[in-house]
């Protein structure tokens, strides 16, 4: 029985933990702190971000230009330029890119994690 019980409660526990990291997530950000992480980013084809407003779209591009009010991205494909106001950023992310071994350490790791989950359902259902 208290093998049966623990297993459903690290089950939950690996299913809970992911979604409360998701919920809570970090507040708006205001003009002067989107002007810094645009300033991070840096200007050219290296500095490419995603852009989230605040009516919800996102633009994906790189910074062509960053002046006092607003800053220009561009679409990568496209080369379509997009005039952006401080002000109306929500989020800026990196875009990096990942590597072959990020990539294959999170399949590794979900993998370990579903056939963690299926032995301790299969312990639980011997009992």
């Amino acid at each position: 029985m208290l093998r049966k019980c623990s297993s459903w409660v690290l089950a939950v526990v690996f299913l809970v933990v992911p979604v409360t990291r998701v919920a809570a997530q970090r507040p708006q950000m205001n003009a002067d702190q989107a002007k810094v992480e645009v300033a991070k980013l840096g200007l050219g084809e290296k500095a490419r971000a995603t852009i989230t407003l605040k009516n919800g779209t996102k633009i994906k591009g790189y910074v062509s230009r960053a002046d006092e009010n607003d800053f220009v991205i561009r679409d990568r494909k496209t080369d379509t330029p997009t005039t952006i106001n401080y002000a109306d950023v929500v989020k800026v992310q990196k875009n990096r890119g990942h590597s072959t071994a990020r990539n294959l350490a999170i399949g590794i790791g979900i993998g370990a994690g579903a056939l963690l989950a299926i032995i301790l359902i299969t312990i639980a259902h011997l009992d």
